[in-house]
C-alpha cells in the first residue's frame, strides 16, 4: 500500500490513451499492486443501458477492484465536464479517507482536465441564441458550424466532429454571450491545483493499436451491438440523445435505418474509431506532464502495470 496517500492535496495516479490501448485491464492490475480504486472518466461508461457499444470493464475486472461513475446516471440526463469533476472529487475524498490510492482511467480528455485542472462552465445562453443556432444546425448541418467554430476558436473545434453538435453549439454560445473564445475562458482561469496528479499515458505503435480497434469492433459486433442498440430503440431510447451521437452507436442506427449494409457499418466504426483515436491522442500529446509508456503487446501491459506503480511510489516518496 501507498501509505503516502493523504487528506491535503492527495496525490492520485491518472492514467489515459486512446481507445482500445488495453486501460481498463492495466488499471486494474495497477490498483491491485497498490491498493487502490478506479474512477473511470469517460464520457459515456458513466450511463446506463449502453455496455458493448462503449468497452465497460467486465463483471469480473469490476469485481476484483472497486470501479466508480460507470452506470451511473441514465440515457436520457446530461452530464457535463465540469459535474464529473465535482462528482469524481467527492469520490476522490472518499477513496483516500479509506487510506487507498484513486486510480483515475479514461479517454475523454475534458474529464480529465475539469477533474485536475478545473473547468469552465459558463454563462446559460439566452433562448434566442440557442434557439437561433439549433435552427442552423438542422438547416445547415453540424459541418458548416464545425468550420465556423474553427474561425472562431480553432483550439476547442479540433476536438470536435460534426456529430459533436452539442459541443459546437455550446462553444458558439459562450463566444457569442461573451466575446471570447471558450479555450481562452479555460486558459484565463485561476486554478488552484487540488492535487497532484501522476498522469501516464500508454503509448501504441499506430499501427498496432489500429489493429486492436478493428479487433475490438469486431467482437462488439460478435457480442451483440447491433441487438444493444435495438434494445435502446425497444425502450424509446432517440439516437439523437447526447449519450448516444458517439461512435459505434450512431452506425448502427444508421444501419438499422437501411442506410448501408452491415459491412459497411463495421467498416465505418472502425474507421470513426481511429479517427476517434487520433483526437484523443492529440489532446493529450498536448499535456506535458503525461509520462508516456510504450506497449508493444498484451504482456507489454502488464510489464507495464507494475512499472508505473513502482514510479507512482517514488513520486508519492518524494
Amino acid at each position: 500500500m501507498v501509505t503516502s496517500v493523504t487528506m491535503a492535496n492527495p496525490r492520485i495516479l491518472v492514467v489515459v490513451g486512446p481507445t482500445a490501448s488495453g486501460k481498463s485491464v492495466f488499471c486494474v492490475r495497477v490498483a491491485q499492486i497498490l491498493d487502490g480504486e478506479i474512477i473511470s472518466a469517460d464520457s459515456r461508461q458513466i450511463y446506463t443501458n449502453i455496455t458493448i457499444g462503449t468497452a465497460k470493464p467486465t463483471e469480473k475486472e469490476r469485481d476484483s477492484i472497486p470501479h466508480h461513475l460507470i452506470d451511473h446516471i441514465s440515457l436520457e440526463k446530461g452530464f457535463t465536464a465540469g459535474q464529473f469533476g465535482i462528482e469524481a472529487g467527492r469520490i476522490i475524498k472518499e477513496i483516500v479517507t479509506r487510506k487507498k490510492v484513486p486510480v483515475i482511467v479514461g479517454g475523454s480528455g475534458l474529464y480529465i482536465q475539469a477533474l485536475i485542472d478545473g473547468f469552465f462552465e459558463g454563462p446559460s445562453a439566452p433562448n434566442e441564441i440557442r434557439e437561433r443556432l439549433y435552427e442552423r444546425l438542422h438547416k445547415e448541418g453540424g459541418a458548416v458550424l464545425l468550420d465556423e467554430l474553427r474561425t472562431i476558436d480553432p483550439d476547442i473545434a479540433w476536438t470536435m466532429n460534426p456529430k459533436t453538435t452539442h459541443r459546437i453549439i455550446r462553444a458558439l454560445e459562450i463566444y457569442e454571450c461573451t466575446g471570447i473564445p471558450l479555450s481562452k475562458h479555460h486558459s484565463n482561469q485561476n486554478r488552484e491545483p487540488r492535487y497532484n496528479p501522476f498522469m501516464v499515458g500508454l503509448a501504441w505503435n499506430r499501427v498496432q493499436l489500429y489493429d486492436r480497434i478493428d479487433t475490438r469492433v469486431d467482437a462488439m459486433i460478435e457480442r451483440g451491438l447491433v441487438d444493444e442498440v435495438k434494445q435502446l430503440k425497444h425502450r424509446g431510447y432517440d439516437e439523437s440523445l447526447n449519450a448516444l451521437r458517439t461512435v459505434g452507436y450512431q452506425e448502427v442506427f444508421a444501419f438499422l435505418r437501411g442506410e448501408y449494409p452491415e459491412a459497411e457499418m463495421i467498416r465505418l466504426i472502425k474507421r470513426n474509431t481511429r479517427r476517434y483515436a487520433k483526437r484523443q491522442l492529440t489532446w493529450f500529446r498536448r499535456d506535458g506532464r503525461i509520462h508516456w509508456y510504450p506497449i508493444s503487446d498484451e504482456s507489454g501491459i502488464e510489464i507495464t502495470a507494475n512499472l508505473v506503480a513502482e514510479d507512482f511510489r517514488s513520486f508519492t516518496s518524494q
